[in-house]
């Protein structure tokens, strides 16, 4: 059984939702920012602050890991990075291939936040004959061709698709069968894998349509949906007047 999987079902024995592991992170981004810093110890109240989440919830999660602070003191710092980096596994190093190095892809290969957390960038691939062979970021790209076998070589263990959506799908299936189970996906379109295979999607179009939402509602918009005036709907569709309950 690999790291990985003793990992997951170590969590699953402790019985820590999935929801508390995708707002570790965030805390760890807190607390990192705290540590360098200078603070040696935090509250609940200011940690739950910085991380943008109400302090019951924060002591909740941070109760799944055994962590429950000191009254009076609060949480030591330097030990909480440590707890929430190796719940994460983020006391090894990851090996990553990002696929596809268009503008997002050399982007995501020069970000300087990978080494500092645990990840390491071991190849970068493309099959656009144009860009294979240059030098990003002090590596060179390489053919699509040579994928599976840079995920041998490497021990790669998480795949980054920044593909256009076309080449999205075929590119994933020749990860999975490669033996890569985390696959971090930037292209717009959603990936179908088989069970065991874990898969985070990064939709930038969808946080701005979120975003919209709410400066909608900020610059007064209606609680609920007003009715569309004559004109408004495209043609041949039907108007519908929703109303949200309380």
């Amino acid at each position: 059984m690999t790291p990985r999987q003793n990992r997951s079902r170590d969590r699953a024995g402790r019985g820590i939702p999935e929801a508390t592991v995708a707002r570790l992170p965030v805390y760890l981004r807190a607390l990192t920012a705290l540590q360098e810093r200078g603070v040696a110890t935090v509250s609940s109240e200011e940690l739950a602050a910085a991380a943008g989440v109400n302090s019951a919830k924060l002591r909740k999660d941070l109760s799944h890991l055994g962590s429950y602070g000191t009254r009076g003191v609060g949480y030591e710092v330097e030990y909480l990075v440590y707890q929430i980096s190796r719940e994460l596994g983020l006391t090894q190093d990851w090996v990553v291939a990002i696929i596809g190095v268009g503008n997002l892809g050399r982007a995501l290969a020069g970000y300087g936040g990978f080494a500092s957390r645990g990840f390491r960038v071991a190849g970068l691939l493309d099959a656009d004959e144009a860009i294979v062979g240059q030098e990003i970021s002090g590596m060179v790209v390489e053919h699509i061709d040579r994928l599976e076998g840079i995920i041998a070589d490497h021990g790669v263990s998480i795949a980054v698709i920044a593909t256009p959506a076309g080449a999205a799908q075929g590119v994933c299936d020749r990860v999975v069968a490669a033996g890569v189970t985390s696959v971090l996906n930037f292209a717009p379109v959603v990936l179908s894998v088989p069970e065991g295979v874990d898969v985070r999607k990064v939709d930038l179009s969808i946080e701005l349509q979120i975003l919209a939402f709410h400066e909608q509602r900020k610059a007064g918009g209606p609680d609920g949906l007003a009715p569309l005036q004559e004109g408004d709907a495209p043609p041949g569709t039907s108007q519908y007047v929703e109303t949200v309950e309380a």
